[in-house]
């Protein structure tokens, strides 16, 4: 579940990460600087000035975090939370951070409605899919662009109001892309999504590898992938950037919010717009499947401290089967795919039989959470998906274990 917190910390702890930024002589934008010129990096498109009426005027506010374990840390969302208790002092926010490590854009348009849009109408809403999509989900440019192009629709279909920034971390891999002239996949893909709904985004890895080839920054200063306080202060900064180039002027005393326009035309129409989640406990199933919590001290690998409690629907035997009728155009499911996981085997409608290979990468010591699509590009309708345990399994898994989280239906 996300935290959930209303506070009115000072500023204090912030402009202690941008001195330090500053004795190590990376290049941070002012801290409210309102005359700040924003670089090259930050690029202001359409308006957040809904954010800005509802701050001031209505003197409450809901910005909520979306991402990995970036934005899971103690890193640049705390920043940006005390960045904007400064900004409107007088102003109760609720902050919401959903940040899930491991997890990739595409989760995130699935849990968007139960981890974020449940706390209620979002007024500025910070996206950060990029590192996760290209380094853990190593997702092809569709996927990044349906996920972004779902998670945006979907909260403007919530709230036509909300502001939304998406930020653009990096990994070493992603440094080196852009240094050599080219785009990440997953950057370009969400770029490509902000620009079709005018979103402003925030491309903190353009700007890491122009200070690196410039002599300005190193990847050690920075921090890493997941960056150190002053990798962040500098996120921070060029955020606190685009405020001030977004707000520099007096607020109008009869501003008003006005809704953000949302093309007709998505970039694809199989975007997750529609994206939920639907409870394990909506399928038909049959022993050896069962919806408890997990022996973790008896199975091989670690589990993190938000999955240990949770009930989820399980089974570890070749040939389990399960059926789960739904109504949309793609379904999957949101999974912990551990040392143990298995393969399954999907069809929608009694069709072609499709196999999908749970086991990751990081699932050898890591019961890993990620979500696998089984089938998209459906018609709209109903449609009753049967999945099954396959008696093949990845070389590498110790088992044929399938545990999952909740379904994933768009």
């Amino acid at each position: 579940m996300p935290t959930i917190s209303s506070n009115k910390a000072g500023f204090r702890r912030c402009v202690l990460l941008f001195a330090v930024a500053a004795a190590l002589q990376l290049v941070v934008p002012a801290a409210g600087a309102d005359n700040a010129t924003p670089g090259p990096n930050v690029h202001l498109r359409g308006s957040i000035d809904n954010a800005r009426v509802q701050f001031a005027e209505k003197k409450t506010g809901h910005v909520a975090f979306i991402g990995g374990s970036i934005t899971e840390m103690n890193g640049y969302r705390p920043m940006v939370c005390e960045i904007l208790q400064r900004r409107f002092p007088d102003t109760n926010f609720t902050f919401t951070d959903a940040g899930i490590s491991s997890t990739c854009s595409t989760t995130g348009a699935f849990r968007l409605e139960t981890d974020v849009l449940a706390a209620g109408p979002v007024d500025l809403f910070f996206i950060e899919f990029a590192v996760n999509d290209d380094q853990d989900a190593a997702h092809a440019r569709r996927e990044c662009v349906r996920a972004m192009e779902g998670l945006i629709r979907h909260t403007r279909r919530h709230n036509p109001h909300a502001d939304i920034v998406i930020t653009y971390f990096c990994n070493p891999g992603m440094v080196e892309t852009i240094q050599a002239g080219n785009t990440p996949t997953s950057i370009d893909g969400h770029e490509a999504v902000a620009r079709h709904y005018g979103v402003s985004t925030i491309n903190l890895a353009g700007e890491v590898a122009r200070q690196i080839t410039a002599g300005e920054l190193t990847w050690k200063q920075f921090g890493g992938t997941h960056p150190a306080p002053p990798g962040n202060a500098l996120c921070a900064g060029m955020i606190d950037s685009l405020m001030s180039t977004a707000w520099s002027g007096p607020l109008a005393p009869d501003a008003k919010k006005v809704p953000h326009p949302v093309p007709k035309a998505p970039l694809d129409a199989g975007h997750y717009g529609n994206g939920r989640f639907v409870d394990p406990g909506d399928a038909k199933i049959q022993d050896p499947w069962k919806i408890h919590t997990p022996p973790w001290k008896e199975l091989p690998g670690s589990c993190r401290s938000r999955f240990v409690d949770a009930r989820m629907l399980c089974a570890d035997r070749a040939g389990a089967e399960l059926t789960l009728a739904f109504d949309g155009t793609a379904v999957g499911a949101y999974v912990l795919a551990g040392p143990d996981a298995g393969t399954v085997e999907a069809s929608i409608d009694g069709g072609p039989v499709k196999r999908i290979d749970l086991y990751h990468r990081f699932s050898r010591g890591l019961h890993y959470p990620r979500t696998v699509m089984f089938a998209v590009d459906l018609k709209p309708g109903s449609h009753t998906l049967r999945l099954r345990i396959s008696d093949e399994k990845n070389q590498s898994s110790r088992g044929h274990a399938v545990r999952i989280l909740q379904f994933a239906v768009n």
